[in-house]
């Protein structure tokens, strides 16, 4: 079905070629017609499978013919990240029109923002606390008709919730809200059922189910061998783009510095990072300027990389949707991914809910030529007893050098899918 037979106004069925979306993702075929006819919408779907533009397309078919010099369209976003992808994705698909959009967000001076709202943009595209600050300090939103919600899940888990109901309350004249969620945890579907005015519902895979088309596995091995096999995975597996998730900032600074240490080209992103230093991480691993990224879970949720071969969580996350998150930023757009997470003897019970929750069990993978009987090094004399749950630093040098691995690192059977694949491009 193309994108014209959705009823699209012909300037954005003209973008979508330009950009060559050949024909609409499952979410758009799904969610578009609904967001036309005005209705509120509750949509999950996983990244990477076009519902940015599910939204984006038909709310600027709806600003096409409106007047113009107040905001009518606010999108909330949990991160500085997503919110300036979704920003781009406004001026891409809203190219052969004259629509505007302004993008605020923290880390950026607060007058310009201030200058800029002032003179009506047709959309704002925002992370919470900062629209807030603008509401408070007198931005009025009395014309926004439409309000989104995107990574719903995401706003919750990093506590924005009290934030996006001061914001509902804020916007006096909404009369189309819409809710888009990789899952819907039960108090999703609760504030879904608070602000939502008899919406459609579109899901699309499982709420908890993990993307077609990756390839899954766990790696057995002591905590204080996890560093030890990550860098043994990188020297002699074929990994061209590799999403590293550890548990806490610390940990991925100590890791991002003995990958660096090591030869590999690293970023780092995680809360410790200024916002510059976020972006130039982002923009150096999407333009493939470095191999590796190391993240934390919340830093991450700003990742939109199409191109990421391996995900790997060295720290098994202790809540299943995280892991669905997590690997959801490989096999994108149809193409192809590996997720392996490393796990230690004590990590197995949050794997078990893991496995539960997407309804499969991974594979257990072990690696002949990985020395897996270093025994752990012992804590200094001051240390005050063992670390806890770090993902280990020490282990032997296994493996031969970067060159000379061979191997797709993809474990044989029992994986996630092999994918269905799709013609053409996906939306943004």
């Amino acid at each position: 079905m193309p994108f014209k037979a959705l009823g699209l106004h012909p300037l954005l069925v003209k973008a979508t070629r330009d950009l060559e979306f050949t024909e609409p993702t499952p979410i758009q075929a799904g969610a578009i017609p609904h967001i036309l006819a005005g209705r509120d919408l509750i949509a999950t779907a996983q990244t990477g499978t076009g519902k940015t533009a599910a939204f984006l397309l038909p709310i600027l078919h709806k600003l096409i013919d409106q007047p113009r010099g107040h905001s009518r369209v606010v999108i909330v976003s949990p991160t500085r990240e997503l919110a300036e992808q979704i920003e781009d994705g406004c001026r891409r698909l809203g190219q052969h029109t004259n629509l505007r959009s302004v993008l605020i967000v923290g880390g950026k001076p607060i007058a310009p923002q201030e200058r800029a709202l002032r003179t009506g943009p047709d959309l704002v595209v925002a992370t919470p606390g900062r629209l807030l600050d603008h509401m408070n300090h007198g931005v009025r939103f009395e014309k926004v008709a439409t309000l989104v919600l995107d990574e719903a899940d995401t706003m919750l888990d990093m506590g924005f919730l009290p934030d996006v109901k001061r914001i509902i309350g804020k916007l006096a004249n909404l009369n189309q809200t819409l809710m888009f969620s990789a899952t819907m945890p039960p108090v999703i579907a609760k504030l879904a059922a608070d602000i939502l005015d008899d919406p459609a519902s579109v899901q699309i895979g499982r709420r908890t189910a993990t993307a077609v088309g990756i390839t899954q596995a766990a790696y057995p091995v002591p905590t204080h061998l996890k560093t030890a096999l990550l860098r043994h995975l990188l020297r002699n597996t074929e990994m061209p783009s590799v999403l590293v998730f550890v548990r806490t900032k610390h940990n991925a600074k100590r890791l991002a510095k003995t990958l660096t240490a090591d030869g590999f080209s690293v970023a780092e992103l995680h809360s410790n990072r200024t916002p510059a230093q976020r972006t130039k991480a982002m923009e150096g691993f999407r333009r493939g300027g470095f191999q590796v990224m190391v993240a934390t879970n919340v830093a991450a949720r700003g990742i939109d990389v199409d191109h990421i071969t391996h995900v790997i969580s060295v720290d098994v996350p202790d809540v299943p949707e995280e892991y669905v998150h997590r690997i959801g930023r490989t096999g994108r757009a149809g193409a192809e991914g590996d997720a392996f997470v490393l796990v230690a003897r004590e990590d197995e019970q949050a794997l078990s809910r893991i496995e539960r929750q997407i309804g499969q069990r991974l594979p257990r993978v072990t690696l002949p030529e990985f020395d897996y009987t270093s025994p752990a090094p012992k804590p200094a004399p001051d240390a005050g007893g063992p670390r806890g749950r770090s993902q280990g630093g020490g282990g032997t040098r296994s493996g031969g050098g970067r060159s000379g691995g061979s191997g797709s690192g993809r474990p044989s059977g029992g994986g996630g899918g092999g994918g269905h694949g799709r013609t053409g491009r996906r939306g943004p």
